[in-house]
């Protein structure tokens, strides 16, 4: 009897650690099943998904010029454009304005209307004239952003510019400088050493004040409106200062 109790024990065992291996083996049957069907999606899912990404990235490419505003006037708005490294930036629609552009970066850039194509090298601080156009296409072939200021012009001159006796060109043409003039504009470059003083000069044209370094009231690349004014200058820093005003007639 003991021998049978023993016998059926053993069979119990061994019936036991077969459905124990059947098991095993029917998990890694599953396994394997669950993997090779997740391979087969990935592989089905993969060029789907980069056709998705690819599309996505087309509708919404890099942009190409960040617009900032700066001043708003009954004769002016003033904006910077950023525009990105390699990074065409289309105006289907060209300028409707005249406007005065003034380079806030070192950079090279490309002008594209019709089939003329324009490269222009410039240095913070140039100034440029730029009437009114048609279609262009503008890229910053750079490998760094560039910011341009640009003064757009909202009408025609009012008339004549006045001319007073104490214009500044005139009478402190050691820091007031024209960078260049037209019907539209007269552009001044102004520049003072450490510690000078100028002449006793008027403005009668209203102007934008574009800072270009650090000075005793204005931080570098600050944008200010100006009325007329007589008044004398001093640059009471240790540094020099360095303006350009864009005076509108």
């Amino acid at each position: 009897m003991r021998e049978d109790a023993a016998i059926r024990e053993d069979a119990a065992i061994r019936e036991d650690a077969a459905i124990r291996e059947d098991a095993a083996m029917c998990g890694l049957q599953i396994g394997n099943f669950w993997m090779s069907w997740l391979m087969r999606i990935t592989r089905l899912t993969a060029p789907l998904a980069l056709l998705l990404t690819s599309g996505l990235a087309a509708q919404n490419p890099p942009a190409s010029a960040a617009i900032t505003a700066r001043l708003d006037t009954p004769q002016a708005r003033v904006i910077v454009a950023t525009l990105q490294p390699r990074t065409p930036s289309i105006a289907r629609n060209g300028h409707v304005t005249d406007r005065v552009l003034i380079y806030l970066d070192n950079g090279v850039m490309t002008r594209k209307e019709g089939d003329q194509s324009t490269r222009i090298e410039f240095r913070r601080g140039d100034v440029r004239w730029r009437p009114a156009s048609g279609a262009y296409i503008a890229e910053n072939i750079s490998d760094h952003p560039i910011r341009i200021l640009e003064v757009d012009l909202k009408g025609p001159p009012a008339g004549p510019a006045p001319v007073s006796k104490l214009d500044p060109v005139a009478v402190d043409g050691k820091h007031y400088k024209v960078e260049f003039e037209n019907e539209h504009v007269r552009v001044l470059r102004i520049h003072y050493e450490p510690r000078e003083k100028g002449q006793t000069h008027e403005h009668i044209l209203n102007r934008v004040v574009l800072y270009l370094n650090d000075q005793t009231a204005a931080k570098a690349d600050d944008v200010r409106m100006a009325g007329a004014a007589t008044h004398s200058e001093e640059n009471a820093s240790d540094q020099p200062a360095d303006r350009i005003a864009v005076e509108l007639k």
